[in-house]
């Protein structure tokens, strides 16, 4: 699918994120794919996965546009999201319709700068299309500059600069939306339909969720939270 094409398909819609990390119940590519095959009939736009196993098997099993990226750890480094070009080239030859990677001002495993990954990617996947995971304002804006096509709130409430806003940073997507000309996307601490209706209010192009909707040991843990905290209540009644 061509840019234009892919940033329709998903305009005005649900992007689900289905991923599962190594340490969680529901790690397995297959699941993955049939968790997207949910989605789709569920009425997603889209789907965002983690890792070249899952993007293909995605792929294989339905016709949906992917935001692919692989997490990866690099020693103490606290960027990790499709952190260096190996990381953008084994996601872009996956197949992902969009490569997400963190566009943070932090600094890098490799130390290479935002600018010239951006150039790189660029020059050796003429066709690829990016998406930058962010925390901030200047973030986006920076984004922008560089040629990035998008950009989503993803980061937001990640890094040390940002970890005391509140979530969902409602007021980051309307400061990126009034002054960015590239899609916006809502992504992070959406855990209730009435917090994506409010993202959408502040003019997104789309939205990722995902925790609230294929993550269940997580799910589950919020309810049960919601129990012990009553039961609390309760006793000091």
């Amino acid at each position: 699918m061509r840019k234009d094409d892919i940033l329709q398909a998903v305009k005005g819609g649900l992007i689900v994120s289905c991923q599962a990390l190594e340490d969680e119940p529901l790690h397995s590519s297959f699941i993955m794919g049939r968790m997207a095959y949910a989605a789709l009939e569920g009425g997603a736009v889209g789907i965002r996965s983690n890792s070249p196993a899952d993007i293909k098997e995605i792929k294989k099993t339905v016709n949906l546009p992917v935001i692919g990226l692989l997490k990866k750890n690099y020693g103490d480094n606290p960027v990790f999201i499709t952190p260096t070009l190996k990381e953008i080239k084994e996601v872009y030859e996956a197949g992902a319709d969009i490569v997400a990677f963190d566009a943070t001002d932090r600094k890098r495993p490799d130390d290479m700068p935002l600018e010239e990954l951006v150039k790189k990617a660029k020059e050796l996947f003429p066709n690829i299309i990016l998406m930058g995971d962010i925390s901030k304002f200047s973030e986006g804006v920076e984004c922008e500059r560089l040629g990035v096509d998008m950009v989503g709130s993803t980061l937001a409430g990640y890094t040390e600069e940002t970890k005391h806003r509140s979530l969902p940073d409602f007021d980051l997507l309307k400061e990126l939306t009034t002054s960015l000309t590239i899609p916006v996307i809502a992504e992070g601490h959406i855990w209730s339909p009435e917090e994506l209706q409010k993202a959408y209010e502040q003019g997104i192009h789309t939205a990722v969720v995902g925790s609230a909707i294929t993550r269940p040991r997580e799910i589950t843990k919020r309810f049960v939270a919601a129990i012990q905290t009553k039961s609390i209540e309760e006793m000091e009644e």
